[in-house]
């Protein structure tokens, strides 16, 4: 797994960074030598924020944690990460083994327009796939929604959405 150590408002150490490489093997057995792992650190007033970013096969997998002391926030994010896995491993177990999604990228620039306060702007390859995919996929990226093209659907362009009833949403546009 190849790994990258960021930091924001900090320059994270050599023993920050060898403990996040020794760390990190409890999520590599999940994956092989293609995977590239993302950490970014962050230093802010009361607390530091660990966030690390697997991407292998097409998929995102995330997870961002706090803390007053920027190790523990590192062990809670890589536990977080064996959790969101093991809590899906069949269906990541399968998408991993039949690398169903392709690679998207995602493009950080944009110049903001007139008054609107626009921070970041990606872009995104869409690919069809199933609603139970983009749930899966939103999931692991622990994100409350996700923009899909419904393989289910004549291709449409639809978001699904995580409800605070514990339920998903499905958004499908109609044209007038």
């Amino acid at each position: 797994m190849k790994i990258t150590v960021i930091g924001r408002k900090c320059t994270p150490r050599d023993s920050f960074k060898q403990r996040a490489e020794k760390r990190l093997k409890k999520v590599e057995k999940f994956f092989d030598s293609e995977a590239e792992a993302k950490i970014t650190a962050t230093v802010e007033k009361t607390e530091q924020i660990v966030e690390i970013t697997i991407f292998y096969n097409g998929m995102f997998y995330r997870s961002q944690e706090r803390a007053v002391n920027m190790n523990d926030a590192l062990d809670r994010c890589v536990d977080s990460l064996v959790r969101q896995i093991r809590k899906n491993k069949t269906k990541v177990e399968k998408k991993l083994h039949e690398g169903a999604f392709e690679a998207f990228d995602a493009i950080d620039e944009f110049e903001p327009e007139d008054n609107y306060d626009v921070v970041r702007s990606k872009s995104i390859l869409l690919k069809p796939e199933s609603v139970e995919e983009a749930i899966l996929q939103m999931n692991l990226l622990d994100h409350q929604f996700y923009m899909f093209k419904n393989s289910g659907d004549d291709d449409k362009i639809c978001v699904v959405y995580a409800r605070k009833d514990g339920g998903y949403g499905l958004i499908i546009p109609e044209e007038d």
